[in-house]
């Protein structure tokens, strides 16, 4: 048996950086994984994408938290994560999208985002070559951007590890030890785990590690597919984001990562329910299609990539976070809704703060996110 403070069920894009700030806490950690090494999750699917510019007061805070870190991550930590602040675009081609993003404009700028409605002519600065055809313009965050989910999650490995936080691979959780309101331990099929906090950082599974316990978790995990090219010159610099729906996608979105490559990915309509990760035959001819109509200079580029990964959805599309419904010392990190990438470091800044006693500055974070909500609202721009 071993004893920790905190017990951490999950190592990737949340319960790694978890593990690290709460070790700088002071706290004596375990991270308990059933892969053979952190992020062989959904992390490794991640595109790599960070914006804050969200439509809603929690995931704003969170995100803008995660951007505070990212950005002056090799400065504070001495690691190379790939960071590139490209911006975030989301051109518009019909009066209906441009009266929805304007319209989110004014929720973002309660919230102190940096975001405006750029005209077309910026929008053709900015990406050169872009279809002009009906183009009205778009919005524009300049201070969001992109990072490696591989090199970042190594990075919060190795400083984790160094501040003495304990990662268990290979071990799938069997039951929990309740007592009453609080879980006295967790059994895995290797060893078990006391501590005062467990966190369910499980990602896809989580629906089914928490029915041990009698919890109806709604994380419900959808496929999507994603790839990445050959390395090439710059020749544009923001994340595009076109919401238009097409022909099985509601939307799609790429970019041009620190290296080159110019990384993709598109939102399947209808969604692809469950947890199969096998590449389709459907998704490379629909996304390149839709790309090079919108940017006809990606047409000659060679793809060296395809995969599949899962976003872990819940119904009104925002996370899980709080403590979990009848237990006292179970927190839920849980459905990040295929953003857990973008989520991740700053809500494991955030959690940490709360575990030690900062609650009161995240109460609207746990009130909007707590796993007890109606889910009776939804994320504007999923």
């Amino acid at each position: 048996m071993k004893k920790y403070d905190v017990v951490i069920i999950g190592a990737g894009s949340i319960g790694v950086p978890l593990s690290f700030y709460l070790s700088r806490k002071g706290l004596k950690i375990a991270v308990i994984e059933k892969n053979h090494s952190v992020g062989r999750g959904q992390n490794r699917a991640a595109i790599g994408g960070i914006r804050a510019t969200h439509s809603d007061p929690a995931k704003i805070h969170i995100c803008k938290r995660s951007l505070e870190i990212v950005s002056c991550f090799k400065e504070n930590y001495g690691y190379d994560i790939s960071w590139f602040q490209g911006g975030y675009l989301f051109p518009v081609y019909t009066q209906k999208d441009e009266i929805a993003l304007k319209d989110l404009l004014t929720i973002q700028h309660e919230h102190d985002l940096n975001i405006y409605w750029a005209g077309k002519e910026e929008v053709e600065s900015r990406v050169p070559g872009i279809y002009s055809k009906g183009l009205r313009g778009g919005t524009f965050s300049p201070e969001d951007g992109s990072a490696s989910p591989l090199k970042l999650i190594d990075a919060y490995t190795c400083l984790a590890r160094d501040s003495g936080v304990d990662f268990f691979f290979n071990e799938s959780v069997g039951n929990f030890e309740r007592n009453n309101r609080n879980i006295h331990a967790v059994k895995t099929n290797k060893d078990t785990y006391t501590a005062g906090i467990f966190v369910d950082a499980s990602g896809a599974d989580s629906r089914e590690l928490n029915a041990s316990l009698g919890l109806d978790v709604p994380v419900f995990p959808d496929s999507h597919e994603g790839g990445i090219t050959e390395p090439v010159k710059r020749f544009f610099e923001p994340m595009i984001v076109d919401i238009r729906p097409g022909k099985g996608s509601s939307n799609f979105y790429f970019y041009q990562n620190d290296e080159g490559q110019v990384v993709f990915c598109i939102t399947p309509e209808p969604p692809i329910k469950g947890k199969d990760c096998e590449n389709t035959s459907e998704f490379l001819p629909m996304v390149s299609r839709r790309m090079v109509e919108l940017y006809p200079r990606l047409r000659h580029l060679r793809v060296r990539r395809i995969w599949r990964g899962l976003y872990p959805m819940t119904p009104d599309g925002f996370p899980l976070v709080g403590w979990a419904p009848g237990f006292d010392n179970y927190f839920l990190l849980a459905g990040m809704c295929g953003q857990g990438f973008m989520l991740g470091p700053g809500l494991g800044a955030i959690t940490a703060e709360i575990f030690t006693g900062e609650t009161a500055a995240y109460d609207h974070i746990l009130d909007q996110l707590r796993p007890d909500r109606s889910f009776n609202q939804s994320e504007l721009l999923k």
